[in-house]
């Protein structure tokens, strides 16, 4: 059986999708970009702040599913420039105490929102 994961502490959907859908144990959650889920509007002033909402929303994805990044099993980040890997590394990183998932990280063309970069990940319970 699944169920649908929805929380008021990450962005809305913008499209035909869940944040997060649960299955069993296991977790999908659907990629978080910039967007702040109060104002709606992207937090992109500087690649750093970027990637600490995306990693926020993220983090309140996973809470909904009484869940945290202890539980995250897998990751894929997208970035547009791969220029940026090693600072969104570096703060992606700092959310992992131990036991780090899986991860592929990918350069695309374009991103929702003209964004810089979206994580999405896979969790385990």
């Amino acid at each position: 059986m699944k169920t649908i994961i929805q929380s008021n502490d990450a962005p809305a959907p913008i499209g035909p999708y869940s944040q997060a859908v649960k299955v069993g144990n296991t977790l999908y959650a659907s990629g978080q970009i910039a967007l702040h889920p109060i104002t709606g509007e992207l937090n992109m002033a500087t690649l750093d702040e970027e990637t600490h909402q995306v990693m926020a929303n993220v983090r309140a994805v996973l809470a909904a599913a009484d869940m945290d990044f202890s539980h995250v099993v897998k990751t894929t980040i997208f970035l547009k420039n791969m220029g940026d890997f090693a600072q969104v590394n570096g703060i992606y990183g700092s959310y992992f105490s131990s036991n780090f998932p899986a991860r592929e990280t990918v350069e695309v063309a374009g991103l929702p929102k003209g964004v810089n970069v979206e994580i999405s990940v896979i969790a385990v319970k």
